[in-house]
């Protein structure tokens, strides 16, 4: 595997705790996506009983597809980094702020 060396965000803080990539309120995904367009939810999360052992890999925000957000250009986020946490039933991105 080849690495690739890439500049992003990170996910500062996840306390979704249900989440496979979660360990210890942090988040242990190669990078997530955010957003549907309009909502800015945490596009990566999904619920598992077992979570992910690379708890040494930080994430970063790959993309972001919530174009109403102020952090979004072209589609990356620009935020120095991002909380992800619930809102209501879903798992958002709690660092989006509307333009």
């Amino acid at each position: 595997m080849i690495p690739i060396m890439v500049e992003m965000p990170t996910v500062s803080q996840c306390s979704v705790r249900e989440c496979a990539y979660n360990t210890e309120d942090a988040c242990h995904a190669r990078a997530i996506t955010v957003g549907d367009g309009v909502h800015p939810g945490c596009d990566t999360y999904f619920g598992a009983e077992a979570h992910t052992h690379a708890a040494e890999r930080r994430a970063g925000v790959g993309a972001c597809k919530v174009s109403v957000c102020r952090h979004n250009d072209d589609y990356e986020c620009s935020a120095e980094s991002i909380v992800v946490g619930k809102s209501s039933n879903s798992v958002c991105c709690q660092t989006f702020s509307p333009r």
